[in-house]
């Protein structure tokens, strides 16, 4: 008679990202875990009956209801609208991508960004191409004003770095924050009070009912032009359906915005028609500017697999209600 052992099956591992990076996701959670623990969407078979845990982004809506012991999600990315959008998805706890390597990277996004329109980097490449030599008055920093709208870990971490750089840094929150050293606004009250203040705004907002489509034309015209920064400027490395792309073109004809520095958009891959990739003022990126590495990433998976598995609470869930 064949004895069974008393000990426990561990919890197998689900993983289901598209984009380039998806097989390597697959290599480290296999190292770490081990290929047996380890199944990949869309080759995971059926039934799934054995996942624990799911490791997502951009996953077909519905799988994560396949799964009946599913006892956490991790999301593989800033933003979490995709997951949340899943009109079948379980009610475990979501786990939010939240590392120092995250905040630093979006931070360095948007530090570089300000500083191009700081310095007025797209008038000098102008000029190269011209080969014109001509310098332009150039402000200090302390007299540009930032605006940050979002000020959770990344919002707060890039506010500190571009004051620590010598802006005058605002910020603006749904709910009332308080970071020292930035003066901060919250909820519709505070808001109009914060554009007229802001001459480079910096959105890293999540995408959620309240905030959809918030940077429109009305916005954006409400933003500070005459001051040192020599006229608005917009960065979005939060979320794509937060802007209006054709309301950000509207506010550059017009002359509401100087620039725009865009990472993400409504639709992604931006569409090759669309009139951004090609307008003299807008710098287009392909949602980059958060790209944790993947070894970060499933290191911290893994570091809260572990902490469930001890019977702790996991850290950095989502807020359901809020959408973040």
């Amino acid at each position: 008679m064949t004895r069974q052992s008393s000990v426990p099956q561990a919890d197998a591992i689900l993983l289901a990202a598209g984009g380039a990076q998806a097989e390597l996701y697959a290599s480290l959670l296999r190292a770490r875990f081990g290929a047996q623990r380890v199944r990949v969407w869309p080759h995971a078979g059926e039934p799934l009956s054995d996942i624990g845990y799911a490791c997502l982004w951009n996953a077909p809506h519905g799988l994560p209801a396949r799964c009946p012991h599913l006892k956490a999600i991790f999301n593989l990315g800033a933003g979490a609208d995709h997951l949340l959008a899943d009109p079948e998805l379980p009610g475990v706890p979501i786990v939010r991508a939240v590392h120092r390597d995250l905040s630093m990277r979006v931070t360095e996004y948007v530090a570089l960004h300000v500083l191009m329109f700081h310095r007025r980097q797209r008038r000098y490449d102008e000029q190269q191409r011209a080969a014109v030599w001509q310098a332009h008055a150039q402000p200090g920093a302390g007299e540009v004003a930032v605006g940050i709208m979002g000020l959770g870990h990344i919002g707060q971490h890039a506010a500190g770095v571009l004051r620590a750089l010598g802006f005058r840094v605002a910020g603006w929150s749904r709910t009332p924050k308080r970071v020292p050293g930035i003066d901060v606004h919250h909820g519709a009250g505070g808001l109009d009070a914060f554009l007229a203040h802001t001459e480079i705004l910096v959105c890293l907002l999540p995408a959620t009912p309240q905030t959809e489509g918030l940077l429109n034309l009305a916005l954006l015209r409400k933003l500070r032009r005459d001051g040192a920064a020599g006229g608005a400027c917009l960065i979005n490395a939060g979320r794509g359906r937060v802007q209006v792309d054709a309301d950000i073109i509207a506010a550059l004809d017009e002359g509401a915005l100087a620039g725009a520095a865009l990472d993400v958009f409504p639709v992604e891959p931006l569409p090759a028609d669309s009139p951004l990739w090609r307008h003299p003022r807008v710098t287009v990126t392909p949602h980059n500017a958060g790209d944790i590495a993947p070894e970060i990433l499933i290191e911290e998976v893994a570091r809260q697999i572990a902490r469930c598995e001890r019977g702790l609470p996991l850290e950095y869930t989502i807020d359901r209600a809020r959408g973040y």
